[in-house]
């Protein structure tokens, strides 16, 4: 098996395991949330016990999907499967979105119909215990994310990353409710647990819909490939770049100028040293690199992008 297999390897095998912890703790808190909401009353608890039924049907697309996408690319998917990670993020974003607007409705409704909440301190304690929960798995995540380039398991972390949030204003909420009986406080705090939802749920499927319509990757990727390019002392330029994400995956395609008097066979033995400066870089990259003898004029797309933007302009 090569290093790069190895390293495929050793990247799926931790998404599964990340993926599988997040539905394993989403399934155990919502249990606990449940519990809490039913026993206190509270709408900020029922809001977060939503959060968490989203939850895990987001984690659990979020397993099918990272099982999915690390399938080896087959004939008539010769990009691989990557972009099933973006896939799960959208419907992720959907679910959330739905949540949030239910929450949004029983929060505003219950602004008329003032309900008590009862026992506050049992609720302090299990959202209390969710907390450090959570913490555990968003560290976990991000270790993970950062060492494979998972979208899915990025969308998920930055979820429960935002869970921190709430479930801290739940916290402060069940106090102020206790010491000093302001109802209220309990539905104002719900409302904004939806808000919330539906603003990542916003965040969620813009990235989901950016992958899936291959923007472009950063400014700082793509000048980062230029640089690796153009320190080849036989590189004459780079023209037409273009980049996208897999799912976690990039692929870059780009014209390489080289001296127009080389043999092919010199032309692709210089081509493959420039390709392997980009996967030093990034390890697990597609790259296309077509040839072009330096000087000469053609039509690109980087003439034809140039001329689109000036007319917007």
């Amino acid at each position: 098996m090569s290093l790069i297999q190895k390293q495929n390897s050793e990247q799926n095998r931790l998404k599964h395991l990340a993926s599988l912890f997040s539905v394993v703790l989403s399934g155990g808190l919502t249990l606990l949330k449940i519990f809490a909401a039913v026993y206190t009353g509270s709408l900020a608890i029922l809001s977060s016990m939503i959060d968490s039924l989203a939850d895990i049907f987001a984690s659990s697309v979020t397993f099918v999907a990272v099982k999915y996408s690390s399938r080896r690319a087959t004939d008539k998917h010769r990009y691989g499967f990557g972009k099933a990670e973006a896939v799960s993020a959208l419907v992720q974003s959907a679910f959330v979105a739905g949540s949030g607007i239910f929450v949004l409705y029983d929060g505003i409704k219950r602004l008329f119909l003032q309900e008590e909440v009862k026992s506050p301190e049992v609720g302090i304690v299990i959202m209390a215990v969710s907390l450090c929960a959570t913490l555990v798995l968003i560290a976990f995540q991000k270790y993970v994310a950062k060492k494979t380039g998972s979208l899915a398991i990025a969308a998920d972390s930055a979820h429960y990353t935002m869970d921190v949030v709430t479930n801290l204003a739940i916290i402060a909420t069940l106090v102020v409710v206790k010491f000093f009986g302001a109802y209220w406080f309990d539905t104002l705090m719900a409302l904004f647990v939806a808000s919330y939802l539906l603003f990542n749920a916003y965040k969620l499927a813009c990235n989901a819909l950016s992958v899936l319509t291959d923007a472009e990757l950063g400014m700082d990727v793509r000048k980062k490939i230029c640089q690796i390019v153009m320190s080849s002392p036989f590189a004459k330029g780079i023209h037409d770049l273009r980049t996208r994400d897999l799912g976690g995956t990039y692929m870059f395609e780009f014209h390489l100028e080289l001296d127009g008097d080389l043999p092919l066979s010199a032309a692709h033995e210089l081509t493959e040293m420039v390709e392997d400066n980009l996967y030093e870089a990034f390890p697990n990259a597609q790259i296309i690199i077509h040839q072009d003898p330096a000087g000469i004029k053609e039509d690109r797309l980087d003439h034809r992008l140039d001329y689109t933007r000036k007319k917007k302009e």
